[in-house]
């Protein structure tokens, strides 16, 4: 991934990417901003509150009417950007908006989650649903809507181009983050399912470089969860049975960093197994809650 925090680079035909300088273990070298068009422009992702990416963001328009700003899910690293962005341009945003709920056995209310994370608050001005067109000057943006990292995540594919904005949901360096109850396995499973009857040519990813097989890759990550599964089915077999005690297991070697979001992620597949009757657990929100096989 080739880059300089505050230029943009050429992407393919009308697409320019920006990457804010907020790197870390969830965000890997920042969040990737684009901005899509040649006579006026949608920005896709403003990224954080950052005064110094929203400045490269009207540089890199270069003059150009930014009239859209599409936000891919309201986690803060996307999002935390439109107000500066809004006010510098009078562009309207369009989103998916937020879902009250998630319908799995870790559920609860999402308002309840931390809001350190997600803007809760967030509202767009205009709301998008899956299938849905968003148009611009010289710009056609369709929005999929693929839950399961966030209840609103909205991938945007362009318009005769074969490039998608995967936003969080397809990476190329690192698998999505399911962290209940704001994420979801089943759905972002079907959300993976989902694009496997689309041909496209290219995924640009909310963190990372472009993924340049999308068919493989998301065929790779599908698979990559369904050995996650039969692995957690084999720990509660040999007796591994909460899952504090599977995530040094399913999880060798593990960075300190990443351990909170690991244990959220074996959560959300023992929430699945379990929504499938293949094991069970009381209370699969507590790490020490036992689990058996059914």
């Amino acid at each position: 991934m080739a880059f300089a925090y505050g230029e943009p680079s050429d992407m393919g035909p009308a697409v320019m990417r920006l990457v804010a300088n907020n790197p870390g273990a969830y965000t890997y070298k920042g969040t990737n901003t684009y901005l899509v068009g040649s006579s006026s422009l949608a920005v896709i992702d403003p990224g954080p509150e950052d005064d110094a990416h929203c400045d490269a963001i009207l540089k890199a328009a270069a003059g150009r009417p930014i009239t859209h700003i599409l936000i891919t899910h309201a986690h803060r690293d996307h999002v935390d950007g439109v107000a500066a962005l809004q006010a510098a341009t009078g562009a309207k945003t369009y989103a998916y908006g937020r879902a009250d709920s998630s319908s799995g056995s870790l559920s609860g209310k999402i308002e309840e989650v931390s809001s350190e994370f997600i803007d809760l608050g967030f509202t767009p001005d205009v709301g998008v649903s899956g299938g849905d067109r968003v148009t611009g000057g010289d710009w056609e943006l369709s929005a999929l809507h693929t839950p399961g990292h966030a209840p609103d995540h909205l991938c945007f594919a362009l318009a005769d181009s074969g490039v998608v904005f995967s936003g969080d949901h397809v990476m190329a360096w690192n698998t999505s983050v399911i962290a209940p109850p704001e994420g979801r396995m089943a759905d972002y499973l079907r959300s993976l399912e989902a694009l496997l009857e689309r041909k496209d040519d290219v995924y640009l990813p909310g963190h990372g470089g472009r993924v340049l097989k999308p068919r493989r890759t998301v065929k790779a990550y599908l698979l990559h969860r369904r050995w996650r599964e039969q692995a957690i089915l084999e720990a509660v077999r040999q007796g591994t049975n909460t899952i504090s005690k599977m995530l040094p297991l399913i999880y060798r070697d593990l960075d300190e960093d990443i351990a909170a979001a690991a244990t959220l992620s074996l959560q959300a597949h023992v929430e699945h197994l379990a929504e499938r009757g293949l094991i069970t657990c009381d209370d699969v929100s507590n790490v020490d809650c036992v689990v058996t096989c059914v």
